[in-house]
């Protein structure tokens, strides 16, 4: 199932907003400090790392999860290749990644080696020490499908109040299925609907301080029996 292309608003010319959800695609705060807070540490990372650690996100957005993860990953100095597997329904052209990673200078460098492979919608990216894979589609037609289960997930959709689609049950319980026993997933929402719909999956759900002006976030592991 094809998704269709993001329709991005740039707010103060350098934030990316989606139309379509009304809702930034990082934190206005600071969006790299809240993907290390929610996604790195929220999953243990890169305590975790060993070679062919899998991370699965719904949500790739700008891509700076993926930047982020793997600056982490060489900082690390591990041995090994990561694996980074993203759903999402409407992927950004290109052109708006670029502008929308440029926010950080940080991540300049792998910004800029990534940059000649975006193509835009689905696609697999291969380097040395990296295996990506963005699965373009409804993500509740297309993890059913995903043949691999994830040490860690990046649970990074846009607001559960708009964009619901993302954080039903049913989905949830697909998270779970294609999680490996022990893994983690971590979010920056802390909705209790969505904690209750994790813990419903089979996952043990943990109430974490959230990063800025939100107060919680979740963290969840599932049984390794």
């Amino acid at each position: 199932m094809q998704g269709q292309q993001a329709d991005v608003l740039w707010r103060d010319g350098d934030i990316p907003v989606s139309a379509r959800f009304d809702d930034p695609y990082f934190s206005l705060e600071n969006g790299l400090a809240e993907t290390r807070h929610v996604f790195l540490a929220g999953n243990d990372l890169p305590a975790r790392f060993c070679d062919g650690f899998h991370i699965a996100e719904l949500g790739f957005g700008t891509g700076l999860n993926l930047l982020a993860s793997l600056a982490a990953w060489r900082a690390a100095k591990v041995n090994g290749r990561l694996h980074f597997t993203t759903f999402e329904a409407y992927p950004m052209s290109p052109e708006q990644m670029r502008r929308a990673q440029s926010a950080f200078p940080e991540l300049s460098d792998i910004a800029a080696e990534l940059s000649p492979h975006w193509q835009g919608g689905a696609q697999v990216i291969t380097l040395p020490d990296l295996t990506f894979t963005l699965i373009e589609g409804d993500a509740r037609q297309t993890l059913g499908a995903w043949s691999a289960r994830a040490d860690a997930w990046f649970l990074d959709g846009f607001s559960p109040a708009k964009n619901p689609e993302l954080w039903q049950d049913d989905l949830l319980a697909e998270v779970a299925r294609h999680t490996k026993a022990g893994g983690t997933a971590a979010t920056y929402t802390a909705a209790g609907f969505v904690r209750r719909g994790l813990a419903a999956a089979g996952f043990i759900v943990t109430r974490q301080p959230g990063f800025g002006r939100k107060r919680h976030m979740t963290t969840a592991m599932k049984g390794t029996t």
